[in-house]
């Protein structure tokens, strides 16, 4: 096993400090996090290239690429103050393909809130949430082991972020992602995206259980509501059918660097995102999938921090 799987943790071209965690992925293995970012960058990239061309995106092209220049012009820029900083040489400075493997991260983050955000003619909320998706990375961390790691998933903090600070924006509708299809596509299309994500967390994250948890939260939190206030249960589920809920559910929750990869915590944290989802329904609160997901993980985050003082304290009392 090289040195990168057995430490966890990538290095960079002088191999000294850590850059990016593998610990999140099975057996910490560098080859699930290169196979997850590739696959994943090529399946949206593809996504959104036939969305607006034939499926009936509702945005214009601005907003996707608004939302990728500015992605990846925070991580250049990120990564040129970091190594500045650490007085190394900047990952981009080693080659196209550096640069490639350095950019897919935001590229992805990119593309995703240029494909959930609606703005009607608005670029300045995406952009917003685009440079706070990459910067949540740096400015959002917990300590992990030896070195630290973010706590939210970049796309969806960026999402919560423009949310809350310009509320006339909004997200697109489950028709959005099908507006054009008829027939049989009405089936096909969250169909294709349910059976890749499912092969991307099977083949790759290990985190098939959490994604299962979510779903089985999602449910109960329904037949709960609908005991308690009488709302009717098909209407609390139809979310489910939908593409949003799919892509939400495959590509944001189980994200292998914002989750945890125990199988007991993995549950944890899937039943947590669900109750937390009911509970905002019921206290009236738009948008719930988003924001249950970036409380559970400011929990999580807390939770990092609460053990690592305790194995200090521990360490201290050993000495």
């Amino acid at each position: 096993m090289n040195k990168q799987a057995t430490t966890g943790a990538s290095m960079n071209n002088q191999g000294t400090t850590p850059i990016a965690t593998l610990n999140y992925y099975p057996k910490g293995n560098s080859h699930f996090r290169s196979f997850a970012l590739w696959y994943f960058a090529s399946l949206i990239t593809v996504w959104t290239v036939v969305g607006h061309m034939t499926l009936g995106f509702g945005q214009s092209w601005a907003q996707p690429l608004t939302a990728l220049g500015v992605a990846c012009g925070a991580q250049i820029l990120l990564e040129f103050i970091d190594a500045k900083a650490t007085d190394r040489k900047p990952r981009y400075a080693a080659g196209a393909m550096a640069i490639a493997i350095l950019l897919l991260p935001a590229w992805i983050s990119g593309i995703a809130i240029g494909m959930i955000l609606y703005t009607s003619s608005l670029l300045a909320p995406v952009a917003f949430a685009a440079a706070l998706a990459i910067s949540s990375k740096v400015i959002f961390r917990a300590p992990v082991g030896k070195t630290t790691q973010h706590i939210f998933n970049p796309s969806n903090i960026g999402i919560t972020g423009a949310l809350l600070l310009f509320p006339w924006i909004g997200i697109a509708g489950a028709s959005h992602f099908t507006e054009n299809a008829t027939g049989i596509w009405n089936w096909v299309v969250p169909g294709a995206i349910l059976c890749t994500g499912v092969f991307l967390h099977a083949k790759s994250t290990g985190r098939l259980p959490m994604v299962l948890a979510w779903i089985f939260g999602f449910v109960l939190q329904g037949l709960v509501r609908d005991l308690l206030f009488g709302l009717p249960w098909p209407v609390q589920l139809m979310p489910i059918t939908g593409a949003p809920f799919i892509l939400f559910t495959l590509y944001m929750i189980p994200d292998p660097a914002t989750s945890p990869i125990d199988f007991k915590w993995q549950i944890a944290f899937g039943l947590s995102i669900a109750a937390f989802y009911g509970l905002l329904l019921v206290l009236h609160v738009p948008y719930g999938l988003f924001f249950s997901l970036s409380l559970v993980s400011a929990l999580r985050g807390i939770g990092l921090y609460i053990l690592d003082f305790r194995a200090r304290q521990s360490a201290a009392a050993a000495i």
